[in-house]
Formats: structure tokens, sequence, C-alpha cells
């Protein structure tokens, strides 16, 4: 997936601006953004704050590596038990 030429903080930034009441198509022009990117923008990121996606980002990234760390032990858990198995 392409990275996007704006970091999620310049996101909620940009969807701020249009819900303070400024022109939406003015500023799909200063920010050269096309009307369905700020449409899906506004869609994810609606409502929520700059702390929040911080907090948000740091929960996936320990929620993945708790998943790492399941699979691996069920892994060797796996084996174990294999191993277990063949010495009755």
């Amino acid at each position: 997936m392409r990275k996007s030429r704006f970091t999620e903080e310049q996101i909620v930034a940009i969807l701020k601006e249009g819900e303070a009441g400024v022109d939406v198509a003015g500023l799909l022009r200063r920010h050269n953004i096309s009307r369905a990117t700020y449409y899906q923008w506004r869609s994810k990121y609606a409502g929520t704050t700059v702390s929040e996606l911080r907090r948000i980002k740091e929960l996936e990234a320990e929620n993945s590596k708790l998943k790492r760390m399941y699979a691996e032990l069920a892994l060797e858990n796996a084996a174990i038990k294999d191993v277990l198995q063949r010495k009755l």
C-alpha cells in the first residue's frame, strides 16, 4: 500500500479545519488532495485527536508483540508435547 504524503497529525489538522467551517473545496485545493481522499480520511479519523491516534498506535504495537509471543509459546508447547508423546 502506498504511504501517504501526510502524517496522521497533519490529517487530523486538515479535518479540524473542515470541521471549523472552512470551505471544503478551498481546503482541498490548498492541501492538494482529492475530494475522495478527504472523505475517506473523514470517515476514518472523524472525531479523533492526535493523542488518541498515538495511543491507538501504541496499543496496536503491543497487540502485535503479544500475538507473536503467543505464537512462539504455542509452537514451543506443541513441540514439547510431541517429544513427550514419543517418549511414552
